[in-house]
């Protein structure tokens, strides 16, 4: 494959050059070497010996990975971050590592904020807002928070997009990209694809710095739960926001995360954790939009323990028929069902078909179905079963769609939200009647009636269109005007084995015309009567046909180069 981005990668040198620099301090100068980072800077193997650092002797690689991801700036924690989401593209202990990446920093003088703000809203700023606090609430890599009240005495906060933010999240996804290009040139036994990941991860860090998107996503959320009177999302005030700049009610509350379960009581703890739990399980399975991360510090403690979820950036959707097949999941699992936990698996994700026909994969299915099989639904352990889910896909280097896993990183959060404020909560137990709701409305005779309907509309579409699809057929056939188009998997391969051997063969024969050549000079000189040059030309020729002979054979013998 090709590097497309080579340009791109041109402005950005020093960029480069910094991370290879922090990959050599960390202990992985070996993995620039192989993979050929310092060749495409144009440094030799001597100019990449960086002494590793104390504090990265004899750590673990998935430790040492972590420490260059958070040297290297808010780009590769957040690449970090989605990576810890995804124990079907990395091994669960990498995964877990990577969950300790934080992208607290330092805080942008006031100043550079107020010069944002007067960008976004020119000439308008004094209209909007009556007073903006210069002390942000809070300060992550990508964007500021600070306290406001509007010109109405309405107080709100507003998150700011840094400054050079955006940029710099541009410049280092080209790098990124390019990195993943490396990356499955050198290593094709992943068992995915970098740049399908790379590529990923620009969507959902795009989406993230467009604080627009964000808007559009806790509005939908707080429609949703409009008449819900213990979950709430913040009212977002469009006339003061925009993709650098976002608007939104002040949440009066406390942070789950500030707080201690142990000065709770039992009964408070209670209604959080079901407030918690009805919240993400009515978003997944009943609306099929979800907020992805709502963990304790997205989480405001509201009076009468309602609660109020923030930062909506990170959002997945799920269609009706995923939701379908987890259900299906859950269910065949508990039932030992492997033929229907094979047809799940063919559905959820990219599995090769001949994977799951082989006695070993379900060999391993019926050892994943053994530790669940026979168990009521109130004493599944979802976690587990998600665990194994996923060790088996990293096994098979099966990977899985990003949205169930962003359905999975939701599911795993709010369960362990619920067991830090309340170990014995059963949380499966408490959406029971949710889950039972949704099979019985989807084998309900309503529903049943629904997709007969459906299915007899989509044969009465399929029989009207076929006498004119059978007859643009005839008509081909009768002009004798068909196109076949086939896809040819690595034939670059192919048209590079017939090139060599067509190389090898033209080389044979001027070899084997040398040897001819010379010989028939060498007997042509000993017949005539005065034998001299023409069998000094004789002798030359069969010397070169030596010494080509012996590069021909040696250049078999070394290694090649892989390309």
């Amino acid at each position: 494959m090709k590097i497309t981005s080579i340009k791109k990668t041109i402005r950005n040198t020093k960029r480069f050059a910094e991370i290879v620099k922090v990959l050599s301090k960390f202990g992985f100068r070996q993995l620039v070497l192989d993979t050929g980072l310092n060749r495409f800077m144009g440094h030799a193997k001597n100019d990449i010996e960086v002494p590793i650092t104390e504090h990265s002797k004899n750590r673990p690689a998935q430790v040492r990975l972590r420490l260059v991801l958070e040297e290297l700036g808010p780009t590769f924690i957040k690449l970090g971050q989605l990576l810890s989401t995804r124990p079907d593209l990395i091994p669960p202990e990498w995964a877990n590592e990577f969950k300790k990446l934080q992208d607290n920093c330092n805080h942008v003088p006031f100043s550079e904020i107020y010069e944002v703000l007067n960008l976004e809203f020119p000439g308008r700023l004094n209209l909007l807002f009556a007073s903006i606090e210069e002390t942000p609430l809070a300060a992550a890599s990508i964007a500021q928070v600070h306290k406001a009240t509007m010109v109405d005495g309405t107080e709100v906060v507003i998150k700011v997009l840094r400054p050079g933010a955006r940029a710099l999240i541009e410049e280092d996804m080209d790098l990124v990209e390019m990195l993943a290009q490396l990356l499955q040139q050198h290593f094709s036994d992943l068992g995915y694809s970098p740049t399908a990941v790379a590529k990923e991860f620009s969507r959902e860090l795009h989406k993230e710095i467009n604080l627009i998107i964000e808007g559009q996503s806790t509005d939908r959320l707080r429609r949703y739960f409009e008449s819900d009177a213990n979950i709430s999302f913040p009212i977002i005030h469009w006339s003061a926001t925009t993709r650098n700049v976002l608007t939104m009610e002040e949440i009066k509350g406390r942070l789950l995360s500030t707080i201690s379960p142990d000065t709770l009581s039992l009964k408070a703890r209670r209604a959080i954790v079901a407030n918690g739990t009805d919240a993400v399980f009515k978003q997944c399975l009943r609306f099929g939009f979800f907020h992805a991360d709502p963990h304790p510090g997205n989480i405001f403690l509201l009076e009468d323990n309602k609660l109020c979820f923030i930062d909506c950036g990170m959002t997945g959707r799920l269609d009706r028929k995923t939701s379908d097949q987890l259900i299906n999941l859950v269910a065949a699992t508990i039932k030992g069902d492997i033929d229907k936990l094979c047809r799940v698996f063919l559905e959820l994700t990219s599995i090769n078909p001949s994977i799951i026909e082989s006695r070993e994969f379900r060999m391993e299915l019926r050892h994943l179905t053994g530790q669940f099989q026979n168990t009521d639904l109130q004493h599944l352990n979802i976690t587990g079963l998600l665990s194994e889910f996923f060790a088996l896909l990293q096994r098979y280097h099966i990977q899985c769609p990003g949205d169930l896993m962003l359905l999975t990183k939701a599911l795993t959060t709010i369960e362990a939200v619920a067991e830090h404020f309340d170990p014995e909560f059963d949380v499966l137990a408490h959406v029971e009647p949710q889950i039972q709701e949704i099979v019985m409305r989807r084998y309900s005779m309503g529903a049943i009636k629904t997709r007969i309907f459906k299915t007899l509309a989509n044969s009465l579409e399929l029989l009207e269109d076929l006498p004119g699809e059978l007859q643009r057929f005839l008509d081909h056939a009768k002009h004798s005007s068909f196109t076949l188009n086939l896809e040819l998997k690595r034939i670059e391969h192919l048209s590079e084995t017939i090139d060599t051997s067509s190389r090898i063969m033209g080389i044979a024969m001027i070899i084997a015309a040398l040897i001819v050549g010379s010989s028939i000079l060498l007997l042509a000189d000993r017949m005539s009567r005065e034998p001299g040059f023409i069998g000094t030309l004789g002798v030359i020729g069969l010397i070169l046909a030596g010494i080509n002979t012996t590069g021909f054979i040696i250049s078999f013998l070394l290694p090649r180069k892989k390309k």
